[in-house]
């Protein structure tokens, strides 16, 4: 964790000024292509999130009750994911939003792709309701359990899967209508860079927020 934090912070700042300053502006968009750094690897963030709370998930499925301590464990960092999960599909959701704002003109236009992630967070928002409500701690780590591997099941299809049969709003000169990547050289390292830095943040801030139930 204490090599982690410096790495992240070299990370960040060197993503930001490829951002800044070396990204060039892309064709059609401008320099409004600089959000696709955030955006991007927050959306794929919140998949590898939302898919580590269900590995935690199986694996609490999996204990004894007698195993308590490692039973709570186990579920604090399945619901520590989940919520990680939550804030950067929220981010993701902010970022799209104001993409679109500056694109298109307006913040919300139902796309596919809108649509879908807001169905993804209205899923994992009441994941974390659900926990709210239940007081007993291994009944709340095992019904939890059941409810993450349930809810990771629709992720790969509301993010990768049913937005790629419908026009989307996406710009073809980032996204194609293959589903493929399309960027000068630059762009694509700075992107590769970012989903780095994001997900080590991630990680990060699962490792402390674990820490702190423990």
């Amino acid at each position: 964790m204490k090599h982690l934090i410096p790495l992240i912070a070299v990370l960040t700042l060197l993503t930001l000024g490829l951002v800044f300053f070396v990204v060039p502006p892309a064709e059609g968009l401008g320099y409004y292509v600089r959000i696709i750094f955030l955006h991007i690897p927050c959306a794929w963030v919140s998949v590898v999130a939302f898919a580590v709370a269900a590995i935690y998930a199986w694996r609490v499925l999996r204990l004894r009750d007698d195993d308590r301590a490692t039973l709570l464990r186990a579920d604090g960092f399945s619901a520590r994911s989940a919520q990680l999960g939550l804030l950067f599909t929220v981010l993701a959701t902010v970022t799209g939003a104001i993409f679109s704002r500056l694109t298109w003109g307006a913040f919300w236009n139902w796309d596919p792709r809108q649509t879908t992630i807001l169905c993804l967070l209205m899923i994992y928002a009441a994941y974390l309701a659900l926990r709210a409500v239940l007081d007993d701690p291994e009944r709340r780590a095992r019904i939890s359990a059941i409810y993450a591997l349930f809810s990771v099941l629709p992720v790969p299809f509301l993010v990768f899967v049913i937005p790629r049969f419908y026009f989307s709003l996406h710009p073809e000169p980032v996204l194609n209508s293959a589903g493929h990547i399309d960027m000068e050289p630059v762009m694509l390292a700075t992107l590769l860079l970012a989903l780095l830095d994001v997900t080590l943040i991630y990680f990060a801030l699962l490792r402390k927020g674990a820490k702190s139930r423990t």
